[in-house]
């Protein structure tokens, strides 16, 4: 049986690829919603049926646990997916409580990185709220950073532009920690660490969500039993997807990584 991550598309790759490294005796299904892509403009009420519909089809491949890949469907989706099926979902937040801790000493900020649904959700604000006693986070949403991943756009001219008119009216002395809230913003880690100030730690949720999905498969007993096979499929059934899937794993697995992805 297999350990399935689900995203809207290729983002949740780089939680597939921290699964891969620290857990090399499972196999793996990713599941990418491509009908749908991107999720983050759309409202909850859309993204909640997509995502039900997409779970639908991952659990009649057999899976003995879904990671939901994704922090916006996370946000809206995850609770109903937990109410419906047995089976073990494990859902994805951004890495605020970690950022927070890393800034406790240092008086800089930290600054969240995300979709606008993502910041809009309750969700989000409880999790601030929780973790943030001194006021420290502020949050920027990047929607158009999803359609560059989704482009297999690398491009440090274009990309990068982008990130420096984002990043415009701050000012980034203040900030110690940026957390990519969004699985699609990894890949332009090495781009953001050669913007950013050198003192600007960048991290996501990846470690800790696996982290997550190791303690349940043990506590379950179903740990183990794979070789570390990766499948793809796609809600499209779209076999030039799936070949781009492939495509942006290899990049991610590349240690070369060209054009700044990581």
């Amino acid at each position: 049986m297999s350990i399935a991550f689900f995203d809207s598309g290729i983002g949740g790759l780089t939680v597939l690829r921290e699964a891969a490294r620290r857990l090399p005796d499972e196999d793996f299904l990713f599941f990418a919603d491509t009908l749908h892509v991107p999720y983050g403009p759309k409202t909850k009420e859309q993204v909640t049926e997509y995502v039900c519909e997409a779970a639908e089809r991952i659990f009649g491949e057999n899976v003995k646990a879904l990671v939901i890949a994704c922090n916006t469907a996370t946000s809206v989706a995850v609770s109903d997916l937990r109410h419906a099926y047995r089976v073990p979902v494990i859902g994805m937040e951004p890495a605020v409580k970690p950022a927070v801790e890393m800034n406790g000493a240092s008086g800089r900020r930290v600054l969240v990185l995300a979709t606008q649904l993502t910041l809009s959700q309750t969700k989000y604000m409880q999790l601030v709220s929780r973790v943030d006693d001194h006021g420290i986070v502020d949050s920027l949403p990047m929607p158009e950073l999803v359609d560059y991943c989704e482009g297999l756009n690398f491009d440090p001219e274009e990309v990068g532009g982008y990130f420096r008119r984002k990043f415009e009216p701050f000012d980034l002395n203040e900030y110690g920690t940026i957390v990519l809230g969004c699985t699609h913003y990894p890949y332009y880690t090495r781009m953001l660490e050669d913007i950013l100030p050198p003192h600007i730690r960048v991290i996501d949720g990846s470690a800790g969500t696996v982290r997550r999905v190791s303690a349940i498969l043990g506590e379950r007993g179903i740990e183990g039993g794979g070789s570390g096979r990766v499948r793809f499929m796609n809600s499209a059934d779209d076999p030039a997807y799936n070949r781009k899937l492939e495509r942006a794993w290899a990049i991610l697995n590349d240690e070369k990584r060209p054009n700044g992805a990581r």
